[in-house]
């Protein structure tokens, strides 16, 4: 069936836009098609008042227009933060000819045969920065596929050639006879349209809303508290459930004793689930009590009992060993065998945990035809299948309720589904008694999350006799993240991508280059992708090293890096804005520095300039940013620039103190007292530059990390002469 109408409570359209999103486009609750005669809200939705029911039609899978003039997009990516809900509604009004005022979002049922991300195949899920990239042209046709059954729609009640017909601003007009219509007055008849297989789409030249700076739609509720978190949301009868976790990475319960736990008011179970012991109460506070009493013994022998600086130490002899070979152009060896002037740097990157704002959680309510969840989920397919098979059910019968998510940084992207894994098995382990709400504190998620991976790398180039780069050689030890997991098909003659993105691409016109990977197997540390993955730390370590080769060559690295990326116009365009914009060149006095760096991740390209002022005794601060980006067509400028924005503040927050470490095994950082991000008083000012581009729209939630440390020890090198070769800086300058 092509078009569907489904009868839904709403308030009355004279409430308030933000009262509207509160009843209905807030819920979370995906879209379940057909007829639905309940006049209840779903459960993560808001107080009703004067209820009045609203025919919703279904112009396609991703767009709801409703019979009092609102256009409801399904959004199927999870919006942690990064503005889907407003770019991919933007996609759809400005092919759909719709007013912005019309414009509602509702995450999108889990359903992969509708809302797979085009970019992961079969599956639905969000990641590497491709909502819209991936979303783009397929939001695009629908949309106007959509516009083209209402203009029908009109045709037919008009009896005039749909040629004819006009769409603007969301009225469909026709000229000759004066007659207008709202899409809420076409809807039902539109349902029954058939959209056509090609639909025309608009010229770009024609945009009048893609590319210009629109209201957030979840500005109001995110303002106003009442958009839903998972931590909002409630079940009646439902249990909160916290975990003891062991206390080193592989350790397993050899035995517990409930009975303190149990003693507390308020827990109700004490229950062991694969990852460790949980304990669930009537209350979050009870549960915490609870589960600080519980006493669990831990068997160790498969633990990873290792330390930081031991591990550090393996990584060093593998990088000297790497031998997977990631590329190889030319004769690398050849060269450096004979070259006169070589420069070798070794580089440290630790373990960063991702510190979302909002820890994992997760509800879990369990029949015996369905199991319910409700959480921020990233890969919907991955929550399905795990669900069902710890419980027995068909993934189908796996119910996904998308709620907003106080961020992700990939936290929650997790192929083996920790924290939602625990929760379906908690609620198993109760036979389904009651809806648990597992809870993971900020120190569960610092002491038993996912890291990104610590690495080490070997660089050397080589300089000939006219300064130019003859050579680039590049080692690199880390874990791999895909291996063992359903994405390990991605993994290539040994090559995990993850691992080396960011080193063997590097654009610069080098004619003998090689990048090998050692990967560190063996190590029990649990690592996930964290923002810009192997372009964090790839990223960091080429742009470091290329100032350094820059510099032993007696050139700019400005005028070096444009040199040697005269076949790569995007780089040089975002390298020569945000050079430009900077005002690279200029003296900046004594006691100051500026550092460039550029890199492309996920599709996009970006370039960072760092201006640094330095004490006498080694303090610094970071004064400004200049950023300059190439995302391809900009659907959401004012989004783009706070994701730049955001990007540079969680890469900086990062490169300057932040870092896991272990002692025999066990993390040291539990809180943010000793895991201590960027403050608002350190935050410098920044410059966002976005590039025209005629090009499809790329990806912009990571893309903003990987030039900015680069750039900042550049900036440092620049004010001290001083060179930065392990993560974080903390205080190397001073002493």
């Amino acid at each position: 069936m092509l078009g569907k109408i489904e009868a839904r409570p709403l308030v009355r359209p004279a409430l308030s836009r933000r009262g509207f999103l509160k009843v209905i486009g807030l819920s979370g609750s995906g879209f379940l098609i057909g007829c639905s005669d309940s006049s209840e809200p779903g459960p993560a939705a808001g107080p009703v008042a004067m209820k009045e029911p609203v025919a919703l039609a279904e112009l396609g899978p991703f767009v709801r227009v409703g019979s009092d003039n609102t256009v409801t997009v399904m959004v199927k990516h999870l919006d942690m933060g990064q503005g889907v809900t407003t770019g991919l509604p933007t996609i759809v009004a400005e092919e759909l000819d719709a007013d912005w005022s019309q414009m509602l979002t509702e995450f999108a049922p889990a359903d992969a045969s509708r809302y797979n991300n085009l970019f992961f195949g079969p599956f639905q899920g969000t990641g590497g920065s491709s909502s819209i990239a991936n979303s783009w042209m397929q939001l695009r046709q629908a949309s106007a596929g959509a516009r083209s059954m209402l203009v029908d729609a009109a045709a037919a009640r008009w009896k005039v050639p749909a040629g004819e017909i006009s769409v603007s601003r969301g009225v469909v007009s026709h000229a000759a006879s004066g007659k207008k219509a709202s899409f809420g007055e076409l809807a039902a008849a539109a349902a029954d349209m058939t959209p056509p297989a090609e639909p025309v789409l608009k010229d770009p030249k024609d945009f009048t809303l893609v590319g210009t700076r629109v209201p957030r739609l979840d500005s109001n509720a995110k303002t106003d508290g009442s958009a839903q978190f998972t931590l909002d949301v409630t079940r009646p009868g439902m249990l909160t459930a916290l975990v003891q976790h062991p206390p080193k990475f592989g350790a397993t319960v050899a035995s517990f004793d409930p009975a303190a736990a149990l003693d507390v008011p308020g827990v109700t179970d004490v229950v062991q689930i694969p990852r460790g012991v949980a304990v669930l109460a009537d209350n979050f506070w009870s549960a915490k009590k609870g589960r600080d009493a519980l006493q669990v013994v831990w068997t160790e022998a498969d633990a990873e009992q290792r330390g930081s600086d031991e591990l550090l130490e393996a990584y060093k002899s593998l990088a000297e060993k790497a031998s997977l070979p990631a590329r190889s152009d030319g004769d690398v060896n050849a060269v450096f065998a004979s070259a006169k002037n070589v420069i070798r740097r070794e580089f440290a990157v630790p373990y960063l945990a991702h510190a979302t704002m909002e820890p994992m959680d997760c509800i879990v309510e369990l029949r015996d035809d369905a199991c319910e969840i409700w959480n921020g989920a990233q890969l919907h397919t991955a929550d399905q299948a795990m669900a069902a098979h710890i419980t027995g059910l068909q993934p189908e019968q796996v119910i996904i309720h998308t709620l907003f998510a106080g961020g992700s940084f990939g936290r929650r992207a997790v192929p083996s589904d920790d924290y939602v894994s625990e929760a379906v098995s908690i609620a198993k382990a109760i036979d389904g008694r009651a809806p648990i709400k597992l809870v993971w504190t900020r120190e569960d998620d610092m002491s038993a999350g996912r890291y990104r991976p610590m690495s080490y790398h070997i660089l050397e180039g080589a300089l000939d006799g006219d300064g130019n780069i003859s050579a680039w050689r590049h080692r690199v030890a880390v874990q791999s993240i895909m291996a063992g997991t359903p994405f390990e098909g991605f993994i290539e003659n040994g090559i995990d991508p993850a691992s080396v993105e960011g080193s063997r691409g590097l654009p610069y016109t080098i004619p003998n280059l090689k990048v090998d990977l050692a990967n560190a197997d063996g190590v029990g540390v649990p690592v996930l992708w964290w923002r810009s993955v192997g372009h964090t730390h790839n990223g960091y370590v080429t742009e470091a090293f290329f100032d350094e080769m820059a510099a032993a060559a007696g050139k700019d690295p400005y005028e070096l890096r444009r040199n040697l990326l005269k076949n790569h116009p995007r780089h040089l365009g975002v390298l020569d804005l945000a050079a430009e914009k900077a005002g690279w060149g200029d003296d900046l006095g004594p006691g100051r520095g500026r550092g460039i760096a550029v890199h492309e991740s996920f599709g996009s390209f970006v370039a960072e300039v760092v201006d640094v002022t330095v004490g006498d005794d080694g303090g610094f601060s970071v004064d400004r940013v200049v950023c300059a980006v190439d995302c391809g067509i900009a659907v959401n400028p004012d989004v783009i620039r706070a994701q730049m924005e955001g990007g540079i503040g969680y890469a900086l927050s990062a490169a300057l103190r932040e870092e896991v470490t272990l002692t025999a095994g066990e993390v040291q950082q539990r809180n943010f007292d000793r895991y201590r991000p960027l403050r608002i008083d350190e935050m410098p000012e920044i410059e966002v530059h976005i590039v025209p581009s005629a090009e499809p729209p790329s990806g912009v939630g990571e893309p903003g990390v990987p030039p900015l440390a680069p750039a900042l020890v550049n900036a440092l090198a620049d004010a001290t002469g001083k060179r930065i070769y392990k993560m974080p800086i903390g205080e190397q300058l001073k002493g």
